[in-house]
């Protein structure tokens, strides 16, 4: 098998394996599933010899009845990517955050947490949807929706088509990953889109800034869509017991627009959170929640990630205590997306597009700096 790991910024290469997969049931409520890597390489021409590679690793899965279980995972990987890692990252990358058995099962917590409230296994606040999502049915369907955005926007920040400019120091040297691509399916607009991203350190908490980018309030100190304005809140379904574990339904002020909603999911874990949004037309949304097929909505998502910066969780012997997590500041990643034309692309318009790209992600950090009181 080849798997391909993605840090969720555009500034760390990813970690590349080619392994072989073993999987067995070896008691009747106990499952072991092991990867492994194994030289590929040399049976394959003009492959480029990978710097990561995996020992036995995987997990022991125990079902302990009343529909729980109980995983045990083990990472035990050989890598050499220290020196190539974005200094923003190292400490991060190192210190076992990025990739480690930890990062697993907090991602795993968080799947089967969503998944159990999508399916009504977790009762949710009965006023919580504000009498707009009735059904379970529209629920989950607005539900599966958001994943799909989410799913999209990850996608997005592997940035596998970076664009080579005619003048790379105008747009390289500011910190901005700049990328673009045609898409021709059914989940994203006709056409052309160009993606930009960056990430930054800044002096707060994970929770800080989460709690930052989930206030309502203050949403018009960043985001472009408000116009300088409130937005409304129109309905919220839970995700997690976590009160930031949720999707939202947004009505921004856009003056002479009424029928655009914003579709937000926000996320966090012990360590790191999401906040994933994109505009939608009123009708689909309204279709999604009466619970019409919502799998050919498209959907252009943009974000911010926020992540731990690795430097005050690792102590003499890389152990993390509660005692120093939450303090040191974050990564944050900031991307946008936005579409171009459905017509042929000329080169005025491609660098046109990435200069407003840029200029949109730059005056956001700008932004959110100002909004913080983080002037550096």
């Amino acid at each position: 098998m080849y798997q391909k790991m993605h840090i969720l910024s555009p500034l760390v290469a990813p970690r590349e394996f080619f392994f072989i997969r073993y999987s067995r049931q070896i008691h009747s409520s106990t499952w072991v599933l092991v990867d492994v890597s194994y030289d590929f390489i040399t049976q394959l021409q003009d492959s480029v010899p990978t710097r990561s590679w995996r020992f036995p690793s995987g997990c022991i899965i125990q079902d302990i009845s009343n529909g729980k279980s109980t995983v045990t995972w083990i990472e035990h990987v050989q890598v050499n990517d220290k020196l190539s890692t974005h200094r923003l990252y190292r400490d991060f990358v190192c210190g076992s955050q990025a990739y480690g058995a930890k990062r697993w099962i907090s991602t795993l917590q968080r799947m089967c947490e969503r998944f159990a409230f999508s399916n009504g296994l977790i009762a949710t606040p009965t006023n919580e949807l504000e009498g707009v999502i009735e059904s379970l049915e529209g629920k989950r369907n607005v539900m599966n929706l958001s994943q799909r955005m989410v799913t999209s926007f990850f996608e997005v920040l592997c940035m596998s088509d970076k664009l080579d400019f005619p003048n790379p120091s105008e747009y390289q040297n500011s910190g901005v990953c700049v990328a673009l691509r045609k898409s021709d399916g059914p989940h994203q607009p006709d056409g052309f889109i160009v993606g930009a991203a960056t990430s930054l350190w800044l002096p707060f908490s994970k929770e800080h800034l989460f709690n930052f980018f989930q206030d309502e309030k203050r949403r018009a100190q960043w985001d472009v869509l408000s116009n300088g304005n409130p937005v409304i809140p129109v309905a919220h379904i839970s995700t997690g017991t976590h009160p930031g574990n949720r999707i939202s339904v947004i009505q921004p002020f856009v003056p002479k627009e009424n029928k655009m909603l914003v579709l937000q999911e926000s996320s966090i874990d012990s360590l790191g959170a999401a906040i994933i949004y994109a505009p939608m037309d009123l009708k689909a949304l309204l279709s999604a929640v009466k619970g019409d097929d919502a799998t050919k909505i498209p959907i252009l998502p943009s974000g911010f990630v926020i992540s731990t910066d690795g430097r005050a969780s690792r102590g003499s012997n890389g152990a993390s205590t509660s005692s120093n997590t939450g303090s040191g500041g974050s990564l944050l990643t900031v991307a946008f997306q936005i579409f171009i034309c459905r017509s042929q692309l000329t080169t005025q318009l491609n660098m046109e597009s990435v200069a407003t790209v840029h200029t949109l992600i730059s005056s956001t950090v700008k932004k959110i700096k100002a909004a913080l009181d983080y002037h550096d």
